[in-house]
């Protein structure tokens, strides 16, 4: 990671980080860990938004601590983080590229998230390496909101296809791979609805898509990605649950951890659905779209400093 994508994800984190791993600091400090310790820490995680199944994970292998250690706050931090990473780099987070032109990358979530900012910096960043980007504006329930992906798609120069209003979104899927089979593109990103109130139309309308893809090709989509907002917390672990149980997420993209004190979520999710975080946005730049690097949150989590 190059020392200013470093940077920005460290100061991205300092909420997470004083709402987490300082605190847990502040309760190992001086005291052995004692069943009234782990109880201050389980608040802690559970606060933090890790969730209770990785919260249970961290407590019980401190729990399991030898004598020696137990009284050694520097270890049981080192235990945590340890406990945290293994859970985080459970599969590999790299975001699917096609062997054969073009990845085809659908886009999910509800309303809100930065779904549509996170498409716009994922087409700028294939643009900025060379490639060739569409966009399909599949979600064409939400008024406006081709509008506002052909505004992204003019600032990353990329492609877009578009239908009007009220169109079948899986059409516009189709029609915006087709295209991008015919012009020679590497990338289609492709936007869906987020209309969670009716949530079983939605899924529905999501499955028809991955469908219709699929008889372009079978690999197609190479990646069904999940964006969730870091500061809902706990909804955003609800809404992966129902996302993933319906149309098989693949990845992960968690948006505004800067603006959030409860960035442990990303353990939560990671665990409690085994599906990598690929993507974590820290910030409003383009370039605060990052790759997911588990060592690098963790050592900006943990105060870990880098050369």
């Amino acid at each position: 990671m190059l020392p200013s994508m470093w940077a920005r994800l460290r100061q991205g984190l300092t909420r997470t980080k004083a709402q987490l791993t300082d605190r847990l600091a502040q309760v190992l400090m001086g005291r052995s860990l004692t069943q009234e310790v782990l109880d201050d820490l389980e608040e802690v995680l559970i606060g933090a938004d890790l969730g209770v199944e990785a919260t249970t994970k961290v407590l019980d292998a401190l729990a399991e601590a030898p004598t020696r250690s137990s009284h050694d706050a520097e270890w049981a931090l080192d235990c945590v983080r340890s406990r945290m990473q293994e859970i985080l780099t459970k599969r590999a987070p790299a975001l699917t590229i096609a062997k054969r032109p073009p990845t085809v990358i659908v886009v999910v979530g509800v309303n809100g998230v930065g779904k549509t900012t996170t498409i716009g910096k994922l087409a700028a960043r294939f643009t900025s390496q060379g490639k060739k980007a569409l966009i399909g504006a599949a979600d064409t329930f939400r008024a406006a909101a081709d509008e506002q992906l052909t505004v992204w798609a003019e600032r990353a120069k990329a492609q877009i296809v578009r239908h009007e209003r009220g169109a079948d979104a899986a059409s516009v899927a189709y029609d915006a791979v087709s295209a991008a089979r015919t012009r020679g593109a590497d990338a289609v990103i492709i936007d869906t609805a987020g209309r969670l109130h009716t949530k079983s139309n939605l899924m529905e309308e999501l499955k028809k898509i991955k469908r219709v893809l699929a008889k372009l090709d079978p690999a197609y989509p190479h990646e069904t990605l999940l964006v969730l907002d870091a500061t809902t917390g706990q909804n955003a672990l609800a809404q992966a649950r129902q996302f993933h149980q319906a149309v098989g997420v693949t990845g992960i993209a968690l948006t505004k951890l800067d603006s959030s004190a409860k960035g442990g979520i990303i353990v939560a999710v990671a665990d409690a659905l085994d599906v990598p975080i690929k993507l974590v946005g820290v910030g409003e730049a383009q370039e605060d779209l990052q790759d997911f690097d588990a060592e690098a949150f963790l050592d900006a989590l943990f105060g870990t400093d880098r050369a």
